[in-house]
C-alpha cells in the first residue's frame, strides 16, 4: 500500500447542515417505472443543487453552508434575553468533549471572529443551520420569544413571511439581517429543535480542493412544511423516505454525495418519526462522532475508510494525501474482516460514481447506529433485470402448474 503525498495545504471552513425530517401521511402514488413506495412514517428533506455550483453540483444535498461570523454575534444575547442565556441557552447540559481526529492546522476550535464573548458552537452551529435552510429552501425554523420551556416533541416551521423572496435576497447578500428578520417576527431561532447528529469533515482528494468540518444536526416535524428552493444554490427539492431516496440513486434520478448516501442509509433503522425523534432525544447527551474518512484509491475504484476500519489510521499524514494501491477494489475486500468503509465503483472522477456499497462489521459508539451493510449497484441491478422477470414468470407459472395438478387430483 503507498501513500502518494499531495503539495498544497487545503483551506478549511466551518459549516452546519440540518437533516430536516417530516412526518408524512400523504399518499404517494406509484410510478409506472417503480412498484409502490414503502409505508414509511416520515421523510427527509433533499434540495438538489445547482450545476453551477463550484461544490457538489446538481447533487441531492441536506440544507446548509458555511458558518459566519454573524452566526456568533453578540447581539443575539439581546434577543434570547431574558429567557435563555449563556453558556448553554436552555439546551440542558453539554455532551462530553470527545477525543478527535484529526487536529485541522487552520481551523481553531474558537471560530470565526476574535470576540471572547461570542456566541459558544452549539448556538452558533445551529444559528447557521437554520439560517442556511431558511436561504436555501425558504424554511423558517423559528420559536416565539416567551418563557416557556422549549418542547421536545417534533415541532412545525413557522409560516413564511411577507415578503420572503426580499428577506431571502437580504440575508443572502449579508447574513446578519437574518437577526433583523428574527426580532421584526419577535422570535428566535429554534436551536432547541435541533439534535446532534455527526461532524464529517471533508477527505482530501486532490490539492487545493474545498474541504469542510460539517457538523449535521437532526430536526424532526410532525409535518412537512412549504419549501422554495432560491434558485440560485438550489433549483429543486424534494421530500423523500431514505428506501425512496436510495431508490432514485440506483436509478440515477440523483446524485449523493458519500456523507449524504451514508446518512440515508443511517436513517434507513426507522420506521417512523416518532421513532428517529425519540432516539435523538435518548442519545443526544452523549455527544457526536467526528469523521475524516480516509480514500483509499484501488486499481478501478475508491474506498472512503471511516474510523473503526482496519485500514484506518489516525495520522496526521492523511490530512493532504491519499493511500493507493494497485489492486482491485474487490481484492482489498476479500482480504479484510474489520469494515466500516463506504465503496465507490469505476471511476476516479466523483460524478461518474453510481454504485456504492456500505459495509459495517464494528459496533457504533455512543449510542448512535450505523448503517446496515448494503450495495446499492445500478450496473448489478440492470445487468440482472431479465433474471429477476425471468425468475418471476417463472414461479407464477410454476404455481399456475402446480394449482391445476392438485384440482386433477381432487377430481
Amino acid at each position: 500500500m503507498s501513500v502518494p503525498v499531495r503539495a498544497g495545504p487545503s483551506s478549511w471552513r466551518r459549516a452546519a447542515t440540518l437533516v430536516l425530517a417530516a412526518g408524512w401521511t400523504r399518499p404517494v402514488p406509484a410510478a409506472a417505472s417503480r412498484p409502490q413506495p414503502p409505508a414509511e412514517g416520515f421523510r427527509v428533506l433533499l434540495l438538489q443543487r445547482s450545476a453551477s455550483q463550484g461544490f457538489l453540483p446538481g447533487a441531492q444535498v441536506f440544507p446548509g453552508g458555511v458558518l459566519e461570523a454573524a452566526d456568533r454575534s453578540t447581539d443575539w444575547l439581546r434577543l434570547f434575553a431574558p429567557h435563555h442565556g449563556p453558556p448553554r441557552f436552555g439546551l440542558g447540559r453539554a455532551p462530553p468533549q470527545r477525543a478527535a481526529f484529526p487536529v485541522l492546522p487552520n481551523v481553531r476550535p474558537g471560530a470565526v471572529d476574535e470576540d471572547a464573548a461570542a456566541l459558544p458552537d452549539d448556538i452558533a452551529f445551529r444559528i447557521c443551520a437554520i439560517r442556511e435552510t431558511f436561504e436555501e429552501a425558504g424554511v423558517l425554523l423559528l420559536r416565539p420569544r416567551d418563557p416557556r420551556p422549549p418542547n421536545q416533541a417534533p415541532g412545525c416551521a413557522l409560516a413564511p413571511p411577507p415578503a420572503l423572496a426580499d428577506w431571502r435576497a437580504r440575508v443572502r447578500r449579508d447574513p446578519r439581517h437574518f437577526l433583523s428578520l428574527c426580532a421584526q417576527l419577535d422570535c428566535t431561532p429554534d436551536i432547541w429543535a435541533l439534535h446532534d447528529w455527526s461532524v464529517w469533515i471533508t477527505p482530501f482528494s486532490r490539492p487545493g480542493g474545498r474541504r469542510f468540518e460539517t457538523t449535521f444536526f437532526l430536526c424532526c416535524l410532525n409535518e412537512p412544511p412549504p419549501v422554495f428552493p432560491d434558485l440560485v444554490e438550489v433549483v429543486d427539492c424534494q421530500w423523500s423516505s431514505p428506501s425512496e431516496a436510495i431508490e432514485r440513486l440506483i436509478s440515477k434520478e440523483i446524485l449523493l454525495a458519500p456523507p449524504q448516501f451514508y446518512e440515508i442509509r443511517r436513517l434507513g433503522n426507522f420506521a417512523s418519526l416518532s421513532d428517529l425523534h425519540k432516539f435523538s432525544l435518548d442519545r443526544e447527551s452523549e455527544g457526536t462522532e467526528r469523521w475524516m474518512p480516509i480514500i483509499l484509491l484501488t486499481a478501478d475504484g475508491m474506498i472512503h475508510l471511516l474510523p473503526g476500519d482496519e485500514m484506518y489510521l489516525e495520522d496526521s499524514n492523511f490530512l493532504e494525501n491519499c493511500m493507493s494501491t494497485e489492486k482491485k477494489t474487490e481484492e482489498i475486500m476479500n482480504e479484510g474482516k474489520k469494515f466500516h468503509r463506504i465503496v465507490l465503483y469505476n471511476s476516479h472522477n466523483y460524478g461518474d460514481y453510481t454504485d456504492y456499497s456500505i459495509h459495517v462489521t464494528v459496533l457504533p459508539k455512543y449510542k448512535h447506529v450505523y448503517p446496515k451493510s448494503c450495495v446499492v449497484d445500478g450496473k448489478w441491478l440492470r445487468r440482472n433485470q431479465f433474471y429477476f422477470r425471468s425468475l418471476t414468470i417463472l414461479c407464477i407459472v410454476s404455481i399456475h402448474l402446480i394449482s391445476l395438478f392438485i384440482k386433477s387430483i381432487d377430481k
